[in-house]
């Protein structure tokens, strides 16, 4: 089937291309009853909104959420709600003298080796403009998970070797790279600025958290709650790598090392006395919070002259003209988030038939029922 939906019981279609009319989503699955607004989707649209500081693309675009259809009088109805962004700043010109060029490091060859044909604009619908319509689901995904108390932030771990030293969870949104260490997140700015000036960009990593995730969350085998978030991170554009807890330095530690005692909270549950597991075990959350990174490529699109061919294989030089991001880090950390949280909110419902729940002792029912 075709790659445009995601989830199972809380599942996401997105539509819409770069510079085409409009962006956007259907979600279904959605359990009826939940408050919903414009406003709280509109919040995480914002967050990843172009043009919101030097360190991001100059693409002047609103990115006004409409609700077509899915809730009423506040409330979602259990039917399938449609969101919609419009398009209002498209500049499809800056792509008409390398519409039949190959881009470097972009989608643009694998896309005609697969269809033959392809939207050029703005790298249409391999943009990275389609993460509008998974901010907007996760918005959603999110007011969801909060009902049973999770929570989820993201925030630029590393550009570079550049890597926070202090989390300070209060300054993430202070800085316009989305870094917990305010002294890193300068230097991170001014090496970002250094590279727009050089025609270039800068790669890096962004870490999201999601805490009081209920254990017991995942589908084994194939469905395991790391393999469905290692897919979700893996679907937005630029990501090179995902791990989980200590990720690839588990390859340091001796098993004496790497494993996390069980212990008895203050509160009578069982938790792990450490988190190199990242709050996973066997495919299933274990109520210890999620600790997962991205590791986000340098943008393709420089402005530099680059070697590549055409259509037709003939050798060209190219100039990627146009308004994009030196890096994707500030900008990635509400897409992640997203992503994260339409997982969280698919394996909670799952979650819930997985099971039969005892009936109630009849003692328990009210006297006209006995």
């Amino acid at each position: 089937m075709p790659g445009n939906s995601f989830g199972h019981t809380f599942r996401l279609t997105t539509f819409g291309e770069s510079h085409g009319v409009a962006v956007g989503c259907i979600v279904d699955g959605c359990p009826a009853g939940l408050p919903l607004s414009v406003a709280d989707i509109q919040h995480e649209l914002d967050r990843r909104r172009v043009g919101q500081s030097k360190v991001s693309s100059q693409r002047k675009e609103a990115d006004e959420v409409q609700i077509l259809s899915g809730v009423f009088e506040g409330r979602t109805t259990g039917t399938p709600i449609m969101l919609v962004v419009y398009n209002g700043d498209a500049k499809s010109s800056h792509y008409d003298t390398i519409k039949h060029l190959y881009r470097p490091g972009h989608a643009d060859f694998t896309w005609d080796a697969k269809y033959g044909f392809r939207d050029w604009r703005g790298g249409g619908r391999s943009s990275a403009r389609e993460t509008i319509g998974r901010v907007a689901a996760g918005a959603i995904a999110k007011l969801l998970l909060a009902t049973v108390g999770v929570q989820i932030v993201g925030y630029t771990l590393a550009l570079g070797e550049l890597r926070a030293q202090v989390y300070d969870e209060g300054e993430i949104e202070r800085n316009i790279m989305r870094c917990p260490d305010p002294a890193v997140a300068e230097q991170m700015i001014e090496r970002v600025e250094a590279a727009r000036r050089s025609l270039d960009s800068l790669g890096g990593i962004v870490e999201v958290r999601a805490r009081g995730v209920p254990a017991g969350l995942g589908e084994p085998v194939f469905d395991k709650l790391q393999a469905d978030i290692g897919k979700a991170m893996f679907s937005i554009p630029a990501i090179k790598g995902v791990e989980f807890g200590v990720g690839f330095d588990v390859i340091h530690l001796r098993g004496s090392e790497n494993n996390d005692a069980f212990v008895r909270r203050a509160d009578g549950s069982i938790g792990t006395a450490s988190n190199r597991h990242g709050g996973i075990l066997g495919g299933i959350s274990t109520g210890e919070e999620i600790t997962v990174r991205l590791a986000a490529k340098p943008p393709a699109s420089i402005a530099q002259t680059q070697q590549t061919v055409d259509q037709q294989g003939n050798p060209s030089a190219i100039e990627v003209k146009g308004r994009h991001d030196p890096t994707v880090l500030p900008r990635l950390v509400p897409i992640a988030e997203a992503m994260l949280a339409l997982v969280l909110a698919d394996h909670l419902l799952r979650q819930r038939t997985a099971r039969v729940v005892p009936e109630p002792e009849p003692s328990s029912y009210p006297s006209e029922y006995v």
